[in-house]
């Protein structure tokens, strides 16, 4: 990825970086760092994702080692998802992303507006 100085994101980065990091990935991995979750908790928890959204997002994030899915044996059976060792290990790079973007924000914000003001001008 990272050779003499130089970044390139190769393209199994790029896949795992999509799917990390993607619209819904975010708000499943910061409720499942706080507890596990049954589905339908999840659902509550981020309101606007669908049921076909949730259930991808959880398959990637699972696919990807980040999460773990335990059916658990009650009546009805349910299914509980829970952040792995490996999971937890995003918790500090997105953390510095995090700040990053709060830190930045006034800038980007400037930036945008100018943007837009010249697009709309047609500069």
């Amino acid at each position: 990825m990272d050779t003499a100085g130089e970044v390139r994101i190769d393209a199994p980065h790029r896949e795992l970086l999509d799917q990390i990091l993607d619209k819904w990935s975010l708000s499943v991995l910061n409720e499942l760092c706080e507890r596990p979750c049954r589905f339908n908790e999840l659902r509550r928890a981020v309101p606007r994702v669908t049921q076909k959204s949730l259930t991808a997002t959880l398959r990637r994030l699972e696919r990807n080692g980040v999460i773990e899915r335990e059916v658990v044996s009650t009546r009805p059976v349910a299914v509980q998802y829970r952040i792995t060792p490996l999971g937890k290990t995003l918790r500090p790079p997105i953390d510095v992303l995090l700040a990053w973007a709060s830190q930045h924000m006034p800038a980007i914000e400037r930036a945008r507006e100018n943007f837009d003001a010249d697009e709309e001008t047609g500069l």
